[in-house]
């Protein structure tokens, strides 16, 4: 079964298990290895209102949202949790803001030369990373803000090598 396939179950599943009426529509569901992100919109906030105001209210609503529904979101994430084996993580868009409720951290390793560590310890020292590692998961940030047109090509591209993958012959060995 392609990536494709299993993401399309995923959403699938997610859409029909949650309640009605939590997202203005159907939740955006983003997976990788590690976890499933669920990411649902809320109703936009009345647009008359003075910004300030309006920026109060977004965070009222998501907090209201958040609080109100923890339990079911913990009930439905394990029962995706062991039926997808992954770990499922929850989030929000209201106002044009996301905040995401909980997020895995996951450690990656890497080799980097010594100008690639220079650039890590300059952050570090300049205080825009407490260490390396924040300063590379910086730099990651940076890179997906700066490319985000690019990396979606790429991802674009990766789907479509999934797709022509799991129509081919299934070759076991």
């Amino acid at each position: 079964m392609g990536s494709d396939e299993i993401t399309a179950q995923v959403r699938g599943w997610f859409t029909g298990r949650l309640p009605e009426g939590w997202f203005t529509g159907a939740p955006e569901i983003v997976r990788d290895r590690e976890e499933i992100a669920v990411l649902g919109t809320l109703p936009e906030p009345a647009g008359d209102l003075p910004e300030a105001e309006r920026a109060a209210l977004v965070e009222g609503l998501i907090r209201r949202f958040r609080e109100e529904t923890r339990e079911r979101r913990i009930e439905i994430a394990k029962e995706a949790e062991r039926r997808f084996r992954q770990k499922v993580s929850w989030g929000v868009v209201c106002g044009g803001e996301t905040v995401m409720f909980t997020t895995l951290s996951v450690p990656v390793m890497t080799r980097l030369r010594q100008t690639e560590r220079q650039v890590l310890d300059t952050l570090v020292a300049a205080g825009v990373a407490r260490s390396r590692s924040d300063a590379l998961a910086w730099c990651v940030r940076l890179v997906g803000k700066n490319t985000d047109t690019w990396l979606a090509e790429l991802r674009d591209a990766l789907q479509h090598v999934d797709r022509v993958r799991s129509a081919g012959p299934d070759i076991q060995s």
